[in-house]
């Protein structure tokens, strides 16, 4: 009996482990997308894995099989000889959504979600302390900040990988909460329908709903249910501390001091 217990114990915890080291592979692949324009040699790369059915969480959602489908007729479009054109396409429509945010879908968490929609601001700033907390560092915020999609994507891989605590999947389940989950959804929808190309509404849409879904399967794992969005933006709130009223005194013919 102790034997059987043991055994489906460590059943579980294989299981796990391999979750988390896929799921982590998911997510570096998934940042690649949107770390740079892409080359020819990714491109026939992806194409060749089948991607995205080559990634190890198969999505359930509506919003996840619709992405998928969208991803993979991106995929099967492009051509087997990659061209300068399509290239040219590809680059230009990158910079769109990346660089020059022509189309109004910023990559980076400060302008989703603070009030005049600047870079840079506190959202950057809390999620550097995530980083440093985990001894990770960017090497220059100033062209990249630290709250781009591309770290935020790769940071959730890191907490993922089995070869880190376990108690860093409630960490994920938090900072995906806090952070990426506030405003990806909206990304991804933008630049879905306001980019010029499917592979880059693809790559945004499939994004967006693998994360969603990643993070219904870790309040499974953590039995621990998704806070609301509500929930979410009142712990997000900033706290205001209260200083204890100072008693005031009047001097007659003087005026009031403290």
């Amino acid at each position: 009996m102790t034997n059987t217990a043991s055994q489906q114990e460590q059943e579980s915890l294989d299981i796990l482990s391999l979750f988390r080291n896929q799921t982590s592979e998911d997510l570096e692949l998934l940042a690649v997308l949107h770390d740079r324009e892409p080359d020819a040699h990714l491109l026939q790369q992806l194409k060749h894995a089948d991607f995205p059915q080559v990634l190890a969480l198969k999505l359930e959602s509506e919003a996840g099989l619709q992405a998928v489908d969208l991803m993979q007729k991106a995929m099967a479009d492009l051509p087997d000889a990659i061209t300068t054109v399509l290239l040219d396409e590809l680059a230009a429509d990158y910079a769109s959504i990346y660089l020059n945010h022509n189309i109004n879908a910023s990559p980076e968490e400060s302008v989703w979600l603070d009030e005049d929609s600047l870079i840079c601001q506190d959202s950057m700033f809390q999620v550097r302390s995530w980083f440093e907390k985990y001894n990770l560092e960017i090497s220059n915020w100033r062209v990249r900040p630290d709250d781009h999609l591309v770290y935020q994507l790769q940071f959730i891989s890191h907490l993922l990988q089995k070869d880190v605590e376990i108690e860093t999947l409630s960490e994920a389940a938090r900072f995906m909460d806090e952070h990426l989950l506030r405003w990806l959804g909206e990304f991804g929808i933008r630049v879905a329908q306001r980019c010029d190309t499917p592979y880059f509404a693809g790559a945004a849409a499939l994004t967006a709903a693998y994360c969603e879904e990643l993070r219904d399967l870790l309040a499974e794992i953590l039995q621990q249910p998704r806070p609301s969005k509500k929930e979410i933006e009142e712990r997000m709130q900033p706290t205001t501390q209260q200083s204890e009223p100072v008693p005031v005194q009047f001097v007659p013919g003087v005026g009031p001091a403290v």
